[in-house]
C-alpha cells in the first residue's frame, strides 16, 4: 500500500450503507484501521437507522437523514470519550446500521404435534404452519439482546429463534382462545389474531414489532377428524330422525342376511321401535283424554347426562337415548347422572333406561 492510499484509508469522511439484499438485518461499516474524521457526512436512509459503539457500549442512535459529525450531534459520544469542551481529531467508532423495514413472508410451523386437552375428546394432537412478518422497532435493543456484535446479521440467524417462540405462543392462545377444535379450519383468521396478540409484547422484549401473523393450515389425525365428523352430525340431526334413520338401516342390513337369524334381528328391532313409538302416542292420547276443564301439569321430562368419549354429554331425553343405544353410543355400562342422583351410575341399574336396551339387538355372531 502507498503512502497516498494510507492516508486516504485512514479517514472516512462518507459513512453510508446501500442495500440492496432482502434478508439483511444489521450491518456493520467497515472500519478496519479506519478512523472517521470529525465532520465527516453520515447518511441514514428510510427504513434505517445507524447505531455508533464506542467500546463496546452504545452511544448515539441515528435516524433518518444527513448527518455532519459532530460533537453537538453526538451527546452520548462526546461524553464516553471525555469530550468536553469539543474535540476536531478524527475518533474510532463501530457503526451498525439496522433496517427496520418490513420482513416478510417469513416461514413458521410446527415441527412436533402440539398437545391440547379438549373437554369434549380429551388430549387432541394438532399440526400447524404459516407465515409472519417482523420488523425492528428498537435497533439499540436488538443489538444488545439478539445480535450482539454480528457484521452481518440475517434473517435466517433470527428465524430459529422467533419460529420456537411463536409455536410455543399459538398453542396458548389455542387452548385460551375457546374455539371449538372443530372450528378451527373455519376460524384461521380468529386463530390468527389470537396468535399475534400472544406475539406482540414477546418481540417488543426484542426491539421488535411482529407486523403480520397468519394461521394458513391447521391439521389433526384422521381418526380424530371422524370421530369430530360423527360428533358433529349426531348435534345436528334431529334425534327422531336419527333413530328412524338408524331402524332403517338396521332392519336393511338385517334383511340382507340370509336365513331366519338375519329375518328375525330385523323384525325385532323393527318390533323394538315400533313398540316404543306406539307407547309414546298412546300416552299422548290418554293425556289427552285425561284432560278435564283444569288442565294438570305435564308429566316431569325424565332427562340424563351420558359420559360419551370420557366427557360429559346431555341431558338427553328418553327419545334420544333410546337414538343412541341403536347407534352404539349408550350402552348398559355407559356412566349416566340425573337430578337427584348422588352419583353417577351405570346405565343398566336405572329403571327408566332399561327398556331403551330391551329393543337393541345383540350383536351379530
Amino acid at each position: 500500500m502507498g503512502l497516498f492510499d494510507k492516508l486516504k484509508n485512514e479517514f472516512i469522511d462518507i459513512i453510508e450503507w446501500i442495500d440492496n439484499t432482502n434478508n439483511t438485518i444489521i450491518w456493520k461499516f467497515p472500519r478496519y484501521q479506519n478512523e472517521i474524521k470529525m465532520g465527516a457526512k453520515l447518511t441514514v436512509r428510510e427504513s434505517q437507522v445507524a447505531v455508533f459503539m464506542n467500546e463496546g457500549k452504545i452511544a448515539d442512535v441515528f435516524q433518518p437523514g444527513m448527518y455532519t459529525l459532530e460533537t453537538q450531534n453526538m451527546p452520548l459520544m462526546s461524553t464516553l470519550r471525555g469530550w468536553k469542551y469539543g474535540f476536531n481529531s478524527p475518533f474510532k467508532a463501530d457503526i451498525f446500521y439496522v433496517s427496520t423495514k418490513q420482513f416478510i413472508d417469513q416461514k413458521w410451523g410446527t415441527k412436533n404435534p402440539i398437545t391440547l386437552n379438549d373437554p369434549r375428546f380429551g388430549f387432541i394432537e394438532l399440526r400447524s404452519f404459516g407465515s409472519f412478518a417482523f420488523r425492528v422497532t428498537d435497533a439499540a435493543k436488538f443489538i444488545k439482546e439478539i445480535a450482539g456484535t454480528d457484521e452481518n446479521f440475517t434473517t435466517e440467524e433470527v428465524g430459529e429463534q422467533l419460529r420456537s417462540m411463536i409455536v410455543t405462543k399459538f398453542t396458548d392462545a389455542v387452548g385460551e382462545g375457546n374455539i371449538p377444535v372443530e372450528k378451527f379450519a373455519a376460524n384461521l383468521e380468529e386463530l390468527s389474531k389470537l396468535g399475534k396478540d400472544k406475539l406482540t409484547e414477546e418481540f417488543v422484549e426484542y426491539g421488535l414489532a411482529i407486523t403480520k401473523f397468519l394461521v394458513e393450515n391447521v391439521s389433526m389425525p384422521e381418526e380424530l377428524k371422524a370421530e369430530i365428523f360423527k360428533y358433529s352430525r349426531l348435534n345436528a340431526l334431529d334425534m327422531n330422525k336419527l333413530a328412524q334413520f338408524n331402524t332403517a338401516n338396521a332392519i336393511t342390513d338385517a334383511a340382507k342376511n340370509q336365513g331366519i337369524g338375519g329375518a328375525g334381528v330385523g323384525m325385532g328391532v323393527g318390533f323394538g321401535m315400533g313398540n316404543m313409538m306406539s307407547n309414546t302416542m298412546n300416552q299422548m292420547n290418554t293425556n289427552m283424554n285425561n284432560q278435564g276443564t283444569n288442565t294438570p301439569p305435564p308429566p316431569p321430562i325424565i332427562q340424563f347426562h351420558v359420559v360419551v368419549n370420557g366427557a360429559q354429554a346431555g341431558p338427553f331425553n328418553l327419545q334420544q337415548l333410546q337414538a343412541m343405544a341403536a347407534a352404539g353410543q349408550l350402552t348398559k355400562a355407559s356412566q349416566v347422572w340425573k337430578a337427584g342422583m348422588a352419583n353417577w351410575a351405570g346405565a343398566d341399574t336405572q329403571p327408566e333406561l332399561a327398556a331403551l336396551f330391551n329393543n337393541v339387538p345383540p350383536p351379530i355372531v
